[in-house]
């Protein structure tokens, strides 16, 4: 019998959230990156019995429903470790890529925030204070653009944001950008919020400061909603690095349906 979904209009945008155009790029992009895979004039091996976009489309659609293996198995006419195969094999090819330097880095206002990934694998996460076995993802966006600029690796759930964000590398792609954080971030050179301190009172400039810092600072809590609409980052069940491709891939897709 053979599967039902292919990588037409009215699936890619009904399964993926991506409109054609944005579906063709991602796939463009995973063929640049050696998707392709074997077959005639590829090298040696067997080809895969899903056509490239058919394989993206698959993957797309496991990141955005995050349906089993079994169940996505009789979508596409293939058996359940067709589909893990071709999910290990192209998640990190959907990966978001680096973004380049913003000619005026230093007129750039970024903002950093993380977020807690409900996780199966106990390697990767923690108990943490959502309830759930979690891990703390750390994700920079341009306060203009919306758009993803990095994110980190996931570390365990139950460290606090200002730790993984100096362990997670992302400080020295922020170099001559001002990032915006919140008062988790505090002592590490990022623009947070006035504190109040005991028994003193914020002055009333202070107080507007901060009230601007939270209007700016909210857009990265709507990219998180926008991210999550891909339901693998609300109970991802991929191990290792399972997650960090997860991550990557979705951040990918956020990007080109702002831009395309």
């Amino acid at each position: 019998m053979g599967g039902v979904l292919r990588a037409d209009p009215l699936w890619v945008e009904t399964f993926t959230g991506l409109r054609m155009n944005q579906f063709k790029r991602l796939v463009r992009v995973v063929r640049e990156r050696g998707g392709q895979g074997p077959g005639k004039g590829r090298g040696r091996g067997r080809p895969w019995c899903l056509a490239l976009p058919e394989q993206v489309l698959l993957v797309a659609v496991y990141y955005r429903t995050n349906l089993t293996m079994r169940q996505l198995a009789p979508l596409f006419g293939i058996c359940p470790a067709t589909v893990c195969r071709i999910i290990q094999r192209l998640g990190p090819l959907l990966a978001l890529e680096p973004a380049p330097r913003p000619a005026e880095a230093a007129e750039r206002l970024w903002i950093v925030d993380g977020t807690l990934i409900p996780v199966r694998d106990r390697t990767v996460g923690a108990s943490s204070k959502n309830y759930h076995f979690s891990a703390n993802v750390q994700v920079i966006i341009d306060a203009d653009t919306r758009l993803v600029m990095a994110t980190g690796r996931p570390a365990p759930g139950n460290k606090v944001d200002a730790q993984v964000w100096r362990d997670s590398g992302l400080p020295a792609q922020c170099q001559n950008v001002t990032v915006l954080a919140d008062g988790a971030y505090f002592n590490t050179g990022l623009v947070v919020p006035h504190r109040r301190r005991a028994g003193k009172a914020l002055l009333r400039a202070q107080e507007e400061d901060n009230a601007e810092h939270r209007r700016v600072r909210a857009r990265i809590e709507h990219a998180f909603a926008r991210m999550k609409n891909y339901k693998i980052l609300r109970d991802c069940r991929q191990k290792g690095s399972g997650l960090h491709h997860a991550v990557q891939a979705v951040a990918h897709m956020h990007n080109l349906a702002l831009t395309a």
